[in-house]
This record gives C-alpha cells, structure tokens and sequence, in this order.
C-alpha cells in the first residue's frame, strides 16, 4: 500500500511498503525511466510520510537539477539502541540511475536526521506530516512546516505535539556538508579519508556537464560506491528558530497547511491549520515577540477519529476528511468575535473590526473603515494608541453569582470562555494556585472550602499583547462557607455530584488527547 503519492509532470513517485509483511520499504519513481532506492537498512527503514518536489532549476545560476524530498521516521543505524528518528531525504529529478554500479537506483539518495526539539529528554520526536510554503520571490527562502509527535508508546497517557519549521536553503547545506561512515568497531563516525569527485549526490548542474557529467550514467564508479555505502549526512537539520513554533500536550497533532495572508499595509503572516488525532482543528499565528498561540480551535468532527486529510483552497476553503467524513469551512470566518475588544486581542490576520457595522469581518484592501486590524498591523506607536483607547473603554462588569458551600465538601465551579485564550482563577484579587482544596481543570474549579475560602472567585481570559496584559472576566462566584449542618444523606448526594462532574471532565480532557 502506498504511503505517500506524489505526482508532477507525468512523473510519480510513491513511498510505500512494498512486500506483504511491510518490511522492505521503497521509494521510487514511475514511468518511463523507473528509478528505485537500493535494498539496505541503511538507506531506507521506517514509516514514509510525504513527498515534495523543489524546482531549484528554475531559479539556480548555475542549471542545478530539481531537488524531491521524502520525510519519513526510522530506526536510526547510527544508534546502538536503534533509537527512531525522523529524516528527510534528498534526491534528484532528472537521476537515471548509474551505468554499472547502482543501475535503475538513485545515484543522488542522501538523507539527514531532521530535529524538533522538545518533550522529555531522550523521548523520540517523530514527524506526522510536513507542508511546503513556497517563497515566490525567492524559492530557498520557502520553508518547510511540520508537526511532529512525541511519546506515542501506547502506554503514555497523552502525548506532546509540536510544529517545527525548515528553510529550504538550510537543508540544502546540510547536504553538502561531511558524510558519516561506519567504523571497524561498529560506530557511526564522520568520514574523514578522501571523498570523490564529483562530490557524492550532488544533482547535475552546469559545472558537472561541462566535465562531461551530463546525466546520471556518467558518474564515476568511485562516486557511485561512496553514496552506496554513506548515504547519511553527518549535520542535523535544525527549525529556522532553534525550537518548535508551537508546542501543546493536549493532543497529538497529524496534518498541517499554512496559508500567507497579507494585511491592508502590506506585511505577510503565515496561518497554521493544525489537525490532531481527535477530529479538532487548530488555528495559529507565530510571531518572534508572542512566540506560537492558537487563535482558534474547532471540533470539525463529532465523533473522536485522526483527520487524515487537509487541503486549503485558493479560495480559502479548508476540506479535511477522516476515514467516515468530510468537513468544509471557511478560513475567513470572523463571526466568532463578537467585540472589538475581543477582534483586536485575538490578533487573526483574516479579521478586522468594521468600526461602522460593529461586527468584525475578513480584510479586505477595498474597504477603507476597517482600522482596527487585530494583528497590531499599524507601527508600533499607533497600535499602543488603539489599545489604550480600545481596552481602556469601560466594559460590562460580569454578574456575580452568589454561591453558599458547605465546608469539606466539593463543588464544581464551571468556566467555559467563548474564545481560546489562555485562561486562569483569582480568588480575592491574587491568582490562585493549584492546591488539596482548588482543582484547576480546562473547564472549570473544583473547590473543597475551608472557612478561610470564603471571598470572590473570578474565572478570566489572558492574552498578552506587546508585553502588556489584557484581561477578560468569563465568570465570577461570591463564595460563602458554613457548617456541615445539613442531614448525612445531602452531604453525600453534594459530594457524589461533585465527584460525577470531575469525572466527566476528565473523561472529556481523556477523549480530547487520545
């Protein structure tokens, strides 16, 4: 069966497990010059994930054949504990194989191990799925976004998920760089003796034809037999940043798209549309000054199942699918906000606040009363002005609701913020911790009061802009503690409804990070 399909100009190419027990691993291109990896652990042995194509001839000076790149996750030969990696692998186009040596095989197939740092250390971080951004103006300044997923043992109770981006140009380096070799006593180490020319897996450009290179029969054997036995790069590939964009222990991620939205001045952001194994959908924007946040997070499916598939339209259309369903929306639904206060915080590129209308809608360059963008658009100076103006406006204080608990005994408090900010509990104006008698959950507070509890509890939204705070009261409980006066038999229904609603919020948290 056919892991990954990828077709380009009446070429296909496919990674798959190709024999009946899924052992013997193939990447290869179809048609009428079939070319295929060579059958050693040492080039292919693990999970295929997808395939993309770079067409660097188009922009190269110096007439460099196109780079196909496959990501996949294997068994790593360079570790004695068969530790699993993720790589990504680069081959040419335009590879027919050697003359003698490596005939109908990939005489370009090098491979490096692709980092994404996070989770636990020493726990395996494994790509899920990768999207390409393909820069217009600049072809290697497009970058490679992938999720990956750590922890997946069946025995872990909820794994981490990450995003991680890779310039196309820094992966380019990386192979040019040293090749490891395998040592008399069994260890993986840099190549130090003497490396061919021309230089092993290099695709065919101006320089090589000029030396007689013109394809890929006309390499020598020597350079031949030394990808043969090194496909692995020494360097690792490193995120543009150094560290994952978007880091979350909530779900497992799977598919990712990214669009580039341009705002009414001009300036370009990158959207993430991020799937997880739960049927939701996260929505995020990565800034060097926030770092990643979710803007937005949809259950596209009722039922609990991986989404497989995620596509974005140019008409900016999301389709996703699952094994049972499909699911259809738009990116550029702002309905979701339903104040200027909550447009501008949240910060979505698509959105802005139409301040005649009152309601915020998607940007559009040809209306000019929409002033408000929430993604801080304007200098620096102008957004500290909106802010002020917009968030120092009186806001409508949130109902109190008076609560009479009974001392030692449980009760839920429930919080459920209409926009996915970050959400904390204040208890009588300082922050409250997590503590024997305050349960923290993702929907509410599960309080066992002392007398000493007794005061106001507010259940708030926060976001923080440019370094300043900006906060939001979602509910708020005036607490009054008594005695256990009551009869024995109205403690233990208090306590049993208590210890059903913590129960259904942890089966809800369990559902949701499967």
């Amino acid at each position: 069966m056919y892991k990954c399909i990828y077709l380009l100009e009446n070429m296909l190419y496919t990674a798959a497990s190709t024999n009946f027990r899924g052992l013997m691993k193939t990447f290869q291109r179809h048609g009428q010059n079939p070319i295929r990896n060579e059958e050693k652990e040492t080039w292919l042995n693990g999970e295929m994930i997808s395939i993309h194509m770079a067409e660097i001839n188009k922009i190269s000076e110096s007439g460099e054949d196109d780079n196909v790149f496959l990501f996949l996750n294997e068994n790593a030969v360079e570790e004695r504990h068969g530790l699993r990696v993720s790589r990504v692998v680069r081959v040419c186009k335009s590879d027919l194989g050697g003359l003698r040596i490596l005939q109908r095989k990939w005489t370009s197939f090098l491979k490096a191990h692709l980092d994404c740092p996070f989770g636990d250390e020493g726990s395996a971080s494994l790509v899920q799925d990768v999207f390409l951004l393909k820069d217009e103006k600049n072809l290697l300044d497009s970058v490679f976004y992938a999720t990956f997923t750590s922890n997946l043992q069946p025995s872990s109770t909820c794994s981490q998920s990450a995003v991680c981006s890779y310039k196309l140009s820094d992966i380019q380096q990386v192979f040019r760089g040293n090749f490891l070799t395998l040592s008399n006593s069994g260890c993986w180490v840099r190549h130090t003796g003497v490396v061919p020319n021309p230089y092993p897996g290099s695709c065919i450009n101006d320089e090589m034809r000029a030396s007689g290179v013109r394809t890929s029969h006309d390499l020598p054997d020597a350079t031949l037999l030394f990808v043969m036995n090194h496909p692995l790069m020494e360097q690792v590939v490193t995120p543009i940043t150094g560290k994952p964009l978007l880091v979350r222990s909530t779900a497992q991620f799977s598919r990712i798209v990214v669009d580039k939205v341009t705002s009414l001045d001009g300036e370009q952001h990158n959207v993430m549309f991020i799937s997880n194994n739960s049927g939701w959908l996260q929505k995020a924007v990565w800034s060097g000054d926030d770092g990643g946040r979710i803007i937005e997070e949809l259950q596209l499916f009722k039922n609990p199942q991986p989404i497989r598939f995620l596509q974005l339209s140019r008409r900016g259309q999301l389709y996703s699918a699952t094994r049972t369903a499909v699911a259809q929306l738009s990116v550029r639904d702002c309905s979701r906000y339903t104040s200027c206060a909550d447009c501008l915080i949240a910060r979505d590129p698509y959105c802005g606040w139409d301040h005649l209308k009152e309601f915020a809608q998607a940007l559009i360059a040809s209306i000019p009363h929409i002033k408000l963008f929430t993604h801080i658009y304007l200098s620096e100076e102008k957004s500290r002005i909106i802010l002020m103006a917009v968030l120092a406006s009186p806001t409508v204080s949130k109902q109190i609701t008076d609560i009479h608990l009974t001392a030692d005994v449980a009760q839920f408090l429930p919080c459920s913020p209409d926009t996915n900010l970050p959400m904390r509990w204040r208890f009588s104006g300082k922050i409250l911790e997590p503590g024997p008698r305050h349960i923290l959950l993702s929907q509410g507070l599960v309080l066992t009061p002392s007398f000493t509890d007794e005061g106001l509890y507010t259940c708030e939204t926060v976001e923080v802009v440019k370094g300043r705070e900006h906060k939001k009261a979602v509910n708020q409980y005036n607490v009054k503690v008594s005695e256990g006066g009551g009869s024995y038999i109205h403690i233990i229904v208090i306590s049993v409804l208590a210890v059903f609603c913590v129960l259904c919020l942890m089966f809800i948290m369990y559902t949701r990070c499967k």
